[in-house]
């Protein structure tokens, strides 16, 4: 098992407590409550509540993500639950992650399919590809991602977190896909 220490940037959706308890917000604080708090396999530095004030032009929030947040980090995990695919700002912290610029270098990448998950099945470890963020999608078919069901063996993950950071400078990431404008329609079911 790895002993290094990666600097982790959560993306997850917050979701809404009032409709569900264990929205993503309670996934990205079990995260960090086991691999950052208990564990110690892994510094956290994500996006906080309150961290970004709200009404920021779309190009400000882009740009404070990434050279405040993202910019230490060496790995980005996208916690998906039953809505994250639609959500503009994952789509903005994964495609900040996966850039190689002179001030930020490029993260690892993998994402984690939560219990919420439509059609969890921790066992066959299947997932709708049309599901979980496009950009990630692409990144999984390139081979620069992983997906992954939630684990909360510290070895395993820990174990992927490196793998990820291994891959970031082996492989290209495809950060092709159009960036999100707005988040993706209650309504819709899957992107095209």
């Amino acid at each position: 098992m790895p002993t290094t220490k990666h600097k982790v940037f959560v993306s997850f959706h917050n979701g809404d407590k009032a409709i569900d308890p264990k929205c993503g917000h309670y996934w990205k604080e079990r995260f960090e409550s086991l691999f950052h708090d208990y564990y110690e396999t892994l510094i956290s530095i994500s996006v906080q509540e309150g961290d970004i004030k709200d009404g920021l032009s779309t190009e400000t929030t882009r740009q404070k993500i990434r050279d405040e947040f993202i910019a230490d980090a060496t790995v980005t995990v996208v916690l998906i639950g039953p809505e994250t695919w639609r959500r503009k700002h994952v789509d903005w912290e994964i495609s900040s992650s996966i850039k190689d610029t002179k001030k930020n270098p490029r993260c690892g990448l993998l994402g984690l399919l939560l219990p919420t998950y439509p059609n969890y099945d921790p066992i066959k470890r299947t997932y709708h590809p049309k599901t979980i963020p496009p950009r990630l999608q692409k990144n999984i078919e390139c081979g620069f991602a992983t997906i992954h069901v939630w684990n909360e063996n510290p070895i395993i993950v820990q174990d992927w977190i490196h793998q990820a950071f291994e891959r970031r400078d082996k492989v290209l990431p495809d950060n092709s896909y159009p960036l999100f404008g707005n988040n993706r329609p209650a309504n819709q079911t899957q992107w095209q």
